[in-house]
């Protein structure tokens, strides 16, 4: 009876093996699409505000939600098509798609950019200007004027890209309704740093492009380990931001949330600060993050 069994357990192990490596290419094809194409990111840039709806305590409003989600998808597909050169060493897979696709690019993030203004304004013509703000960064970080461009000078490129993430998550609420005024600053500065410390860690799967290309990011400037040393810090910092929201009376019921936030923080700066090649893991992993923090969090108001 128990060969029978072990017969019965190893050929519907066989059968998942097979099933898996005969999806895999399938699978693996489709995340490529969604993160080259600059959709999945675009997906983040809607559950941000999402998650900022939440904890202001407003009901979502679909309409500038998708309006985040087209923003942030123009304004990365844009960015893409600027960065070929860097990208032609870092992610030579995402150069390709976008090479061959130039044109469809061109006019998929030109229609974006208009519907995400015209969503904007059917809500709330203040959200215009809080729309206005990420294209107006995403420009200056992306074209070159006179040979310059913001992107190149050290650190800065990661407050110009994080800066519009905290501005949508903070303020693009608020075009609906705002009682606490005092929320604004705790969350866009919870944001901020979130995105700081993500976008210095694409730089650390960047530093060969970068370094060829001539642009000084964080880590190709200090190095791999002390770059981990600051993100650690930076990423320690939520927890006197967390004690004094808690002692403030706030966000009381996303404390399970916030400390997985933390803790999911300091794994993958390990993790990718400590492994000298890194993929499209890093999208789907740092990126990807707000999936899990906005399923949590959803899960914590339903309960």
């Amino acid at each position: 009876m128990y060969a029978v069994e072990e017969v019965y357990k190893d050929g519907w192990s066989d059968s998942l093996n097979q099933l898996v490596k005969d999806f895999y290419p399938t699978i693996d094809r489709f995340v490529t699409f969604l993160t080259t194409s600059s959709i999945f990111i675009g997906i983040m840039g809607f559950l941000v505000p999402y998650f900022a709806f939440l904890l202001y305590g407003i009901p979502h409003n679909y309409c500038l939600l998708a309006s985040s989600f087209l923003l942030t998808f123009a304004i990365y597909s844009h960015n893409k098509l600027t960065d070929l050169e860097e990208d032609a060493v870092n992610v030579p897979e995402r150069a390709g798609f976008i090479e061959e696709n130039k044109k469809t690019v061109i006019i998929t993030l030109s229609a974006a950019y208009v519907a995400a203004l015209l969503l904007a304004f059917l809500i709330n013509p203040f959200a215009i200007v809080i729309i206005l703000f990420p294209i107006f960064c995403g420009l200056v970080y992306s074209i070159k004027i006179a040979g310059f461009r913001l992107k190149d000078i050290t650190g800065i490129k990661n407050v110009v890209v994080s800066l519009p993430w905290a501005v949508i998550g903070a303020f693009l609420p608020a075009a609906v309704y705002l009682d606490e005024l005092i929320l604004i600053p705790l969350v866009f500065y919870f944001f901020f740093v979130k995105l700081i410390i993500n976008t210095v860690l694409f730089d650390v799967r960047d530093i060969e492009g970068d370094r060829l290309a001539g642009v000084k990011t964080v880590p190709s400037v200090i190095g791999r380990e002390r770059t981990q040393t600051l993100l650690l810090v930076l990423n320690s910092t939520f927890i006197p931001w967390l004690l004094l929201t808690y002692c403030w009376g706030f966000f009381h019921q996303y404390l399970l949330v916030f400390a997985f936030i933390i803790l999911y923080g300091y794994w993958y700066i390990l993790y990718f600060c400590s492994r000298e090649k890194i993929g499209k893991s890093l999208d789907l992993l740092v990126d990807g993050e707000w999936i899990p923090v906005a399923a949590l969090a959803t899960a914590v108001v339903a309960l």
